[in-house]
């Protein structure tokens, strides 16, 4: 073989190298710039702005959580947080616009404890992207006509969700479970509910909540921070602050009847059963540890299942502002003749200790889920749920013990539960 050879194919493998380090050096460098702590800036009116730059971004992201969700929905007015958050771009048009003249994309997103826009756009559309979404919320119109249509709109989603006998169980466990708690009553509304909302009641619910310092703006992307900065202040300046502070304590829900609650389901061969109770809220001391303890639940259940049903099983821990619920879900079809006994299943569960092989697997399975958690959305998580940075959150996860999550079993075990059964009693 030639010398020129050798040397030829050792280049070769220095640059083929030299190119492998370049790449990992870029990606980690991508990763590092969206989980570092972005540039903090905060308006007059209280607005609170995060900026990231991540330079090797195609596009920037623009995102405004506003810090209220279902959860304030008037008793007996449920559903009206939902028509407010679809009301910020209640057209298609818009989602056109931002798709085919800003090169992105439009997204409203509500739940129980927050309505957001999510946005994204070419960098060069930036300034645009701010100023329409900042007058599409600070200058929201709410009028008869659109209300009407968004609450027809509401209604034929609410008939398909009802044909599902996932979503009827889990609307009557977390009913029987909390009452007319937040959590406990439906955060898209009922028909009935509906109909007692009026445009009235959205512009109420936006003098009330829509202010800005009940609000936080995050951009990332390839951009001109200072431009984006007075972007903000120009658009969003006008925004007025609220004149008052907003409750966010409710009375707390009585214990939930005893027995199993049998609801029909509306699919003829398929049954569901929901096993709840009390959980805890993000922002606690021990939501690692019931996150961690509905996976061995989860793993628990997959075992004890009687033979021939052959549904999904799942547990998890549904935790928001407030206190929560743990729910355990199971599923299957009627037609395999299988019996299945909720409380036995579940009791049975949380009968023996949490053994290092069940919690090492259980806590892996969280910390993967973590992972896929959205890094922009855990940094709007701090205002919301009044948690630590995302670094800090992942290292209370990491702190969690075994010790921790057998106490929280040990909790759930003693506490008032709630079973729900949907299933077809047709042609039985």
């Amino acid at each position: 073989m030639k010398k020129s050879d050798l040397l030829t194919r050792g280049t070769m493998s220095r640059l083929f190298l030299l190119l492998i380090l370049a790449i990992s050096f870029a990606h980690s460098n991508f990763s590092q710039n969206i989980s570092s702590a972005p540039t903090e800036e905060k308006l007059l009116n209280g607005l609170k702005l995060l900026m990231f730059d991540v330079p090797t971004s195609e596009k920037v992201t623009l995102r405004v959580r506003i810090q209220a969700g279902s959860a304030f929905d008037p008793q007996g007015k449920e559903g009206l947080m939902k028509l407010l958050a679809a009301n910020i771009f209640p057209n298609s048009e818009a989602k056109e616009y931002f798709a085919e003249r800003l090169g992105g994309s439009l997204d409203v997103e509500s739940n129980y404890d927050y309505i957001q826009v999510n946005v994204t756009a070419k960098s060069d559309s930036l300034v645009t992207a701010i100023e329409t979404v900042a007058n599409a919320i600070v200058n929201t119109d709410i009028d008869k006509e659109t209300t009407a249509k968004l609450k027809a709109r509401q209604l034929e989603m609410l008939a398909q969700l009802e044909k599902d006998p996932g979503y009827v169980a889990d609307r009557a466990a977390a009913a029987r479970l909390l009452g007319t708690y937040p959590y406990g009553r439906p955060e898209d509304g009922t028909a009935a509910s509906l109909a007692k909302i009026d445009f009235a009641d959205l512009a109420g619910a936006k003098q009330r909540f829509f202010t800005a310092d009940n609000a936080t703006v995050l951009i990332a992307g390839k951009m001109d921070k200072e431009l984006a900065f007075r972007a903000v202040r120009r658009f969003f300046g006008p925004w007025l602050k609220s004149d008052k502070l907003v409750p966010s304590t409710f009375r707390q829900p009585d214990e939930p009847p005893a027995g199993v609650q049998m609801v029909e389901s509306p699919v003829a061969d398929r049954f569901e059963v929901r096993y709840i109770t009390r959980g805890t809220s993000r922002g606690s001391n021990d939501w690692a540890a019931y996150w961690i303890a509905a996976k061995v639940l989860e793993a628990r259940m997959g075992l004890s299942l009687p033979a021939g049903v052959g549904g999904p099983v799942s547990a998890v821990s549904m935790d928001h502002i407030l206190p929560g619920t743990l729910l355990v879900r199971l599923s299957g079809t009627s037609n395999n003749g299988a019996k299945v006994e909720a409380n036995d299943i579940v009791l049975k569960t949380l009968s023996s200790p949490v053994s290092n092989n069940e919690f090492q697997t259980a806590k892996q399975a969280v910390a993967a889920s973590l992972e896929k958690r959205d890094i922009y959305d855990q940094w709007l998580d701090m205002d919301t749920f009044k948690i630590d940075q995302p670094a800090k959150w992942r290292e209370r996860f990491s702190a969690t013990s075994l010790s921790d999550v057998q106490t929280v079993l040990s909790r759930i075990k003693s506490q008032p539960m709630a079973a729900v059964v949907v299933s077809s009693t047709k042609g039985a």
